[in-house]
C-alpha cells in the first residue's frame, strides 16, 4: 500500500505544519499547494501552477463556447482521464456538479497529492484496464492527451468502448490532442454511433493540438436518434 500513499513534504521546524496551512474551500483551489512551494514535485514550481490554472481557465472557457450547457447542471458527474495539477476541474468548479481526476499510472509526474490538496478528489488508474464505475456513470469526459499518452500500451479502441461503457446515454466527451490521433478517434467512434464535432484550438488553425466533441448518442435497433454537440 506504501507505494498508493501520498505522504505529506517533510518539515524541518518542531512549528511547521506538515503540508502547510489549509486555506479554505474555495480558494484552495486556485492558491498554490505547499507540496509544490515546498519543492516537493520535482519539475513543478508556483509559476508552473499558475500558468496551468490560467490555461486551463482559457480552455474551459473555449469549450463553453461550443458546448453551451457544459455548466447549465446537465452535466453533475464529470471525469478528467487525464488530471495533471487539476486545474481543469478547478476552472470548472460549481455547485452544480463535482469531478473525478484519473491520474494515469504511466503520467510523467505524480501530481495526485496536488488534487487532493486543492481540495478535490481523484484517483490513481491504467487505462489500459477497467475503470471501477460503481456507484455511477459519467455525463461528461474530458480527454487531454490520453490517446497520445497511451499510444505504445494499449489500442485506442480498447480505451473508446470503456470510455463507452462508462459514459451515460446522451453524455458528451471532450477529446484535447494532436491531429492525427483525433482523426483516427473520429473515425472509430463514428463506428460507436457518436456524433462528433472537430474544431480549432483556441489560438487558431495553426496550432497542431485540436479538440474534438463528442455526444453518445441514445439509440435502439431500427431507430435513427442523434444528439449533436450543443
Amino acid at each position: 500500500m506504501e507505494a498508493c500513499v501520498t505522504p505529506y513534504p517533510k518539515t524541518t521546524e518542531p512549528a511547521e505544519v506538515a503540508g502547510g496551512v489549509w486555506k479554505p474551500f474555495p480558494e484552495r483551489l486556485n492558491a498554490v499547494p505547499f507540496r509544490i512551494s515546498s519543492g516537493s514535485i520535482p519539475g513543478v514550481s508556483d509559476e508552473t501552477f499558475q500558468e496551468d490554472d490560467k490555461l486551463w481557465k482559457k480552455h474551459v472557457k473555449a469549450y463553453k463556447r461550443t458546448n453551451k450547457i457544459i455548466d447549465s447542471g446537465r452535466y453533475r458527474n464529470i471525469m478528467d482521464m487525464n488530471a495533471g495539477l487539476g486545474s481543469f476541474a478547478a476552472a470548472l468548479e460549481s455547485p452544480k456538479l463535482w469531478v473525478m481526476n484519473v491520474m494515469p499510472t504511466i503520467a510523467e509526474k505524480d501530481t495526485l497529492g496536488v488534487i487532493y490538496d486543492r481540495g478535490l478528489i481523484g484517483i490513481y488508474h491504467d487505462w489500459c484496464e477497467a475503470f471501477s464505475t460503481y456507484p455511477r456513470t459519467y455525463d461528461l469526459i474530458h480527454a487531454n492527451g490520453v490517446f497520445s499518452l497511451y499510444k505504445n500500451s494499449c489500442s485506442a479502441e480498447d480505451i473508446l468502448l470503456e470510455m463507452d461503457r462508462i459514459l451515460r446515454p446522451e453524455g458528451a466527451v471532450i477529446f484535447r490532442d494532436q491531429i492525427d490521433v483525433l482523426i483516427k478517434v473520429k473515425k472509430i467512434v463514428g463506428g460507436m454511433r457518436w456524433n462528433t464535432k472537430l474544431v480549432d484550438h483556441e489560438d487558431g488553425p495553426l496550432v497542431s493540438e485540436k479538440i474534438l466533441f463528442a455526444v453518445k448518442r441514445y439509440w435502439v435497433v431500427g431507430e435513427n436518434n442523434s444528439a449533436a454537440p450543443q
